[in-house]
C-alpha cells in the first residue's frame, strides 16, 4: 500500500515520498489550457487542498513533467513551457497589529518574489517590486509569468475580531492586488485561492476578467474526493480499517460516508465529496470508532470570531437553511452574517439549489458534532471542549455533574419579560439541550409521539436511551412521573440498551433550571 500523507501540502515532497496523491490534474489541465480564461478564483474551506492545488500548478508550469507521470495531464498534449512563477502565500503574515501585519508581509512578499528570480529593491515598496517584476518577466519570454495565490484572504480574516485592524490590512493588501489590474496582458495566469470572498478586495474590484469557479458545476470535485477516488486510492487502507473497526466492509463504507462525505460546492452539479484531511487522519489512526479529526486540527478563527453574532444562534445542525447569493457576501465586514459565515468554513454546505435559492445544510456528522458543541459552548459562555465533556458525562450516567452542567448551561441564557413565554420555552430549555446532545454524536427526536402522547425530547447512543420531560414551574418527581405514567419507554425496550428518564424543571421568572432528577426504567 502506498502510504497516506497527513501532513504534507506540497505537491513535489508528495511525490518524490511516494505517497496516495489524488489525480486532480485532469481539471488543473481544464484551466490552464482554456483559451477564453486565464485569471480564477476558487474558494473552499480549510484543509481541503487548497495549498496542494497551488503547488501542483506551480510544478506544471515550472516545466517538472517527471512529477506527472501516470497521472492525467501526462496523458495529455500539453508543452510543459517552463514559465517564471511567481507563489505567494500569506498563511504565516502575523496580524496582531498592523506593525506586526507590515513587517512580516513585506518579508513574504520578498521572499516570494526573491525566489521567483527578482531582486528584491529594499528602497521600495511590496507593490512596486510586484508590478517591476511583473514588467520584467513579460519582456524577458515575451508570455508572462504565472502569479498563484494561496489563503489571499487568511490576515483579513485572522483579524476580524479587530474590524479596524481588518480594514488596514485589507487596504494594504489590496495595493498588490490593484497590480494586477494594469498588467493583464503581461500575466500568464492568475490563480487565488481562499476560505472567503471579500468581495471588497481590490482583486475583484479590479479585475473584471476574474473567473469565480467556486460554485463552477464543472470543478465541483476539483477539491474533496468522490467515491469513486475514495474507492480507487484508497481501498486496501480502507479494508484495512473496516477490520480493525471490526465492521462490514459496506457497513463501515456506509458509516464512513455519514461522517465524512457530504460536501457539495456546485449549484447543479449534486456531486459530493469526502474531506480529504479527515480520510487521511482516520484511516492513519489507529482508533477503533469514528472521531472528528478535520475538526480536532483547530477551528476557523474568522468564525470564531462571530460565533456568538446575532443569529448564530438560528442555525440547526439537524435542519436545512434557505440562503441567496446575498448571504454568502462578506464583502462588509462589520455586518458578515451567520450563513455566510458558516458556509465559507466549510459548517454549511449546498443541500439543493433553484431558481436563484440555495438549501444549505450541516454536510455530515463530523461536522455536525463540532457545530452542536459551539453552540452548546456559546449557549454557555463556554468553549466547545466544554460542552463536550458535558456530553460524555451523560454518556456515562455521572448524573450529578451532568445536572450541575446544565445548570450552568441554563443560567448564562439571557431572558426577558419583552419575550412571549412559549417562544422562550422552546428556544431557551429544548434548544440548547439538543445542541448538548448533539455535540456528542446523540440521535435524537424532538416531542417524540407514542400512544399515550409526546415525550418532550428522546435522545440515544450506544451507552443508552435518554428520555427527558421538561417542566416549568414544577418539579422533576412530577416530570418522571409522566415518563413513568405515560410509559414513554415502552417504544425502546426492544432495544438491548439501559433506558432513563430525566426529569427537568425551569424557573418561568428566571428561565434557570431548578431540579433535576433521573430514574432508570
Amino acid at each position: 500500500m502506498k502510504p497516506i500523507a497527513t501532513n504534507i501540502a506540497d505537491f513535489e515532497t508528495l511525490r518524490r515520498a511516494g505517497q496516495i496523491y489524488v489525480d486532480k490534474t485532469a481539471y488543473l489541465h481544464q484551466l490552464i489550457t482554456d483559451p477564453s480564461r486565464s485569471y480564477y478564483f476558487c474558494a473552499r474551506p480549510r484543509r481541503f487542498g487548497k495549498s496542494l492545488s497551488v503547488t501542483t500548478l506551480k510544478s506544471i508550469f515550472l516545466g517538472h513533467r517527471e512529477y506527472f507521470e501516470d497521472l492525467a495531464i501526462a496523458r495529455t498534449d500539453y508543452d510543459w513551457k517552463k514559465h517564471t512563477v511567481i507563489h505567494f502565500n500569506w498563511g504565516g503574515v502575523e496580524v496582531s497589529s498592523l506593525e506586526a501585519f507590515q513587517e512580516t508581509f513585506r518579508a513574504a512578499v520578498r521572499c516570494s518574489l526573491t525566489a521567483s528570480g527578482w531582486e528584491y529593491d529594499t528602497s521600495k515598496r511590496p507593490s512596486v517590486n510586484l508590478r517591476e517584476a511583473i514588467d520584467c518577466f513579460y519582456e524577458k519570454d515575451g508570455t508572462g509569468s504565472v502569479i498563484l495565490i494561496d489563503e489571499y484572504d487568511d490576515p483579513v480574516a485572522k483579524a476580524l475580531a479587530n474590524v479596524e485592524l481588518a480594514e488596514q490590512i485589507r487596504t494594504e493588501l489590496s495595493s498588490i492586488y490593484a497590480q494586477f489590474k494594469d498588467n493583464t496582458d503581461k500575466i500568464r495566469f492568475l490563480y487565488i485561492t481562499g476560505v472567503s470572498k471579500f468581495t471588497k478586495l481590490s482583486v475583484f474590484s479590479c479585475l473584471s476578467s476574474l473567473n469565480d469557479i467556486s460554485f463552477n458545476n464543472g470543478y465541483a470535485a476539483l477539491y474533496g474526493y468522490t467515491e469513486e477516488e475514495l474507492t480507487e486510492n484508497f481501498e486496501a487502507h480502507l479494508r484495512l480499517k473496516a477490520e480493525r473497526m471490526k465492521l462490514d466492509y459496506a457497513a463501515f463504507r456506509a458509516e464512513l460516508k455519514r461522517w465524512f462525505n457530504g460536501y457539495r460546492f456546485a449549484r447543479e452539479n449534486s456531486t459530493t465529496v469526502y474531506n480529504p484531511v479527515s480520510i487521511s487522519l482516520t484511516l492513519t489512526s489507529d482508533e477503533s470508532h469514528f472521531t472528528g479529526s478535520w475538526t480536532s486540527t483547530g477551528r476557523p478563527s474568522m468564525l470564531m470570531n462571530f460565533i456568538k453574532r446575532e443569529g448564530f444562534f438560528a442555525i440547526d445542525p439537524d435542519g436545512t437553511v434557505s440562503a441567496g447569493e446575498v448571504d454568502f457576501d462578506v464583502s462588509n465586514i462589520t455586518n458578515i452574517q451567520p450563513i455566510g459565515m458558516l458556509y465559507q468554513t466549510g459548517y454549511l454546505t449546498i443541500a439543493d439549489y433553484a431558481y436563484g435559492l440555495y438549501k444549505l445544510r450541516v454536510p455530515d456528522e463530523e461536522v455536525r458534532q463540532d457545530l452542536a458543541a459551539l453552540l452548546a459552548g456559546a449557549y454557555a459562555g463556554r468553549d466547545a471542549q466544554w460542552s463536550a465533556s458535558l456530553g460524555i458525562k451523560l454518556r456515562a450516567g455521572c448524573w450529578d455533574e451532568f445536572f450541575a452542567g446544565l445548570k450552568a448551561l441554563y443560567a448564562k441564557l439571557p431572558y426577558g419579560s419583552h419575550e412571549g413565554f412559549e417562544r422562550k420555552n422552546e428556544f431557551s430549555y429544548t434548544r440548547p439541550l439538543c445542541m448538548l446532545l448533539a455535540a456528542q454524536g446523540f440521535r435524537y427526536d424532538i416531542e417524540a409521539a407514542h400512544t399515550a402522547g409526546r415525550s418532550d425530547l428522546v435522545a440515544t447512543c450506544p451507552q443508552g436511551v435518554f428520555i427527558f420531560e421538561l417542566k416549568v414551574d414544577q418539579t422533576a418527581a412530577e416530570a418522571l412521573k409522566q415518563i413513568h405514567d405515560k410509559d414513554y419507554a415502552a417504544p425502546y425496550r426492544a432495544q438491548p440498551l439501559p433506558i432513563w428518564g430525566v426529569g427537568l424543571c425551569f424557573d418561568s421568572k428566571t428561565r434557570q433550571l431548578i431540579d433535576a432528577d433521573v430514574a432508570q426504567l
